[in-house]
């Protein structure tokens, strides 16, 4: 990461911020006049909201291409942040929970496993960012080959 360029550093910073919005909006963290939380924010839904952010946007910052290298592909970190969503969120206004295990069961069941689901999101995403980093050191992008040289023995190439 030190030898990040500003425009991603810039990338990182748009994504925390656009990331925080769309996870602290529809789940009252944010208070807006568009949505109204049923149970009070607890005080854990804070820092994974802002982990998640800050995840999320070095996550994005590592698809900014560089001159030097590639990164391996993850798709972990959109999970992530489903899971993370699921766990700051309200319980009873999830309808997918309301359905499922009706409002006591909402409040008894599932609000007791959302610190659990915030953990396990946010190590999903440590590690989808560990596997991009990853991949950016180990698989340098080495010099294109031209296409009358392809299929041709190394001794050939001259």
């Amino acid at each position: 990461m030190a030898s990040w360029s500003a425009w991603r550093w810039i990338t990182a910073l748009a994504g925390t911020i656009a990331a925080a919005l769309i996870v602290g909006v529809p789940t009252g963290i944010v208070p807006t006049s568009f949505y109204r939380r049923m149970t009070p924010v607890l005080w854990w839904n804070y820092p994974v909201w802002m982990a998640t952010a800050m995840l999320s946007g070095l996550i994005l910052a590592t698809y900014v291409r560089s001159r030097s290298s590639s990164a391996a592909p993850s798709r972990i970190g959109i999970g992530s942040n489903a899971l993370s969503l699921l766990a700051v969120g309200c319980p009873v206004c999830n309808k997918l929970v309301i359905m499922t295990v009706g409002v006591t069961g909402a409040l008894n069941v599932w609000a007791p496993i959302q610190p659990v689901l915030g953990l396990i999101s946010l190590c999903l995403m440590a590690a989808a960012f560990r596997q991009r980093l990853k991949g950016e050191r180990s698989c340098a992008v080495g010099v294109p080959l031209s296409k009358d040289l392809i299929g041709t023995v190394a001794s050939e190439r001259g």
